[in-house]
């Protein structure tokens, strides 16, 4: 199927019928906000508007959107549903847009929000596990910043439990594990799940706009869209993304059940087990 071509999505919903649609595809890389309008907002048009007319007996339809559609909480209290957006990047702003076409549409829906997810399969943290085993870790101007995790186990559970709530309906939800970390523990925890000793270099905090502007520099060339931009500096900037999970403790039942210490004892074996390491 093609989510530019809402013909063929029909197409899929009619033959599938299905129950339950989980939209968890979307683009984390980009320069330009209409990058990342053309991969998170026009899907979900797409989307929405394919199941409203293909296949209206639908239960539920799950967007995994994002803590940044919602902002930093920086030095206030973790960000809770209840609060105003306010996103400070593109990508963060292309997924509040995605989350208003789904709030606007006639089909049953719930919106989960994760923090930042880490396990198996994932890219962005694997430099992270690669530092550590070289023996380094780098922290630029963020050893001290804090940061809300989920393990993705943890995350994909809360999905299926949101998709078969009655409670749900109609609502979106943070999920994280509950606990404000710095990067420094993070960092110590994969630290230790490599099993090295690594030595702490802590760098300036401007060669982080640098290198975003490098990279956007480097994309200009060859058209490839880098993760670490000006975009991405301007997400690292901040001093805080914490987000509260007491609404999903509440609704879903939602508890953790992977920490930090396991997880990333997961993820470096998986890394080890697939070649990544």
């Amino acid at each position: 199927m093609d989510y530019a071509d809402e013909a063929s999505l029909r197409a899929v919903f009619a033959s599938e019928q299905p129950d339950y649609v989980f939209h968890v595809a979307g683009a984390t890389k980009g320069v330009s906000y209409e990058d990342f309008h053309r991969g998170n907002v026009l899907p979900t048009e797409s989307l929405v508007n394919a199941l409203r007319d293909a296949f209206p007996a639908l239960k539920r339809f799950v967007m995994v959107s994002s803590l940044t559609a919602f902002g930093p909480s920086n030095d206030g209290p973790p960000v809770r549903e209840t609060d105003a957006p306010k996103p400070v990047e593109h990508y963060g702003k292309s997924k509040l847009a995605a989350e208003r076409v789904v709030e606007a549409s006639r089909i049953p829906w719930t919106i989960v929000r994760p923090s930042g997810v880490y396990g198996p399969g994932d890219g962005d943290t694997l430099v992270l596990f690669r530092a550590a085993k070289m023996g380094v870790n780098l922290f630029y101007g963020n050893r001290e910043k804090r940061a809300a995790m989920v393990y993705v186990d943890d995350l994909v559970d809360a999905l299926v439990t949101a998709a078969q709530s009655d409670a749900t309906r109609g609502k979106g939800y943070f999920i994280g594990d509950g606990i404000a970390y710095t990067w420094g523990e993070i960092q110590k925890h994969i630290g230790a799940a490599v099993g090295r000793r690594a030595l702490n270099l802590n760098l300036p905090a401007f060669l982080v706009p640098l290198a975003g502007s490098a990279g956007e520099l480097m994309t200009a060339f060859d058209k490839k869209p880098r993760l670490l931009n000006r975009q991405k500096a301007l997400m690292d900037a901040q001093h805080a993304w914490l987000c509260s999970i007491d609404a999903a403790r509440t609704d879903l039942g939602f508890r953790p059940r992977t920490d930090m210490a396991e997880g990333t004892r997961r993820a470096y074996a998986w890394y080890v087990e697939q070649g990544w390491l």
